[in-house]
């Protein structure tokens, strides 16, 4: 599944290509909302909240979807032609770009108003404007028994953390995975080496674990969108 540096960066890929145009096509090919039109509004921004994406749009709408395994995003010129496929959940577009959603877990549309209804849960993240280290420990304190590589990846602990990640943590900390929390003597510096992590990734297309080190690239479907947003970055 692809992690927060991922989607962080498919977020800036999208707000470069979607903010501040008005959207001359909204396609959402989801049962529940495929009859919402959201043409002629302006997408006012696109953020990430852990693995989640919120896209903006004016008038109080946004639009909530989620990679999970498979889901990747494609942006191209708007004049491009799209191929059909039946993995396509969502286009976004406007005069000089489009934005493909294939296969996307999450698709739905909800007033931006209530937004924590559906990312509210989530701990700190890592690569946002809240990002705090010591409420991001505390929270892993409080369940002292559950195992570390295990409280590492729930979201409400700290919101960013996929398996990469948090494999790389825990073997820079010689830690077992199966440590429980209660015998980790420094969970701040394990909360603040996974935020460095995700950091310095955020905007490569490779991991990076170490100095001069690289990863062996990113979990399968975890493909972050364009370099510029004319790049192809889909399935």
């Amino acid at each position: 599944m692809p992690e927060g540096d991922t989607v962080w960066l498919t977020a800036r890929r999208l707000h470069e290509a979607l903010a501040g145009r008005v959207l001359t096509r909204s396609d959402v090919r989801v049962p529940r909302y495929a009859t919402t039109d959201l043409s002629g509004r302006v997408v006012t921004g696109v953020v990430a909240r852990g693995k989640h994406l919120l896209t903006r749009v004016a008038d109080g709408v946004t639009v909530h979807t989620h990679l999970r395994m498979d889901g990747a995003w494609r942006v191209r010129p708007a004049a491009d032609r799209i191929t059909p496929s039946h993995r396509i959940r969502l286009i976004l577009a406007n005069d000089t770009w489009q934005a493909v959603g294939y296969q996307l877990g999450i698709v739905e549309i909800l007033p931006t108003a209530r937004e924590s209804s559906v990312v509210g849960h989530l701990g700190p993240d890592l690569l946002g404007p809240d990002w705090d280290p010591a409420e991001a420990a505390r929270r892993l304190a409080s369940q002292p028994a559950r195992p570390v590589g295990e409280a590492l990846l729930d979201q409400r602990n700290l919101a960013g953390v996929g398996n990469i990640f948090a494999t790389e943590v825990l073997f820079l900390r010689g830690l077992s995975p199966w440590r429980p929390v209660s015998a980790v003597d420094d969970l701040h510096a394990v909360v603040e080496l996974a935020q460095r992590l995700l950091d310095a990734n955020k905007e490569r297309d490779g991991a990076v674990s170490r100095p001069a080190q690289r990863g062996a690239g990113r979990e399968p479907g975890s493909t972050a969108g364009p370099a510029s947003p004319a790049d192809d970055a889909g399935p």
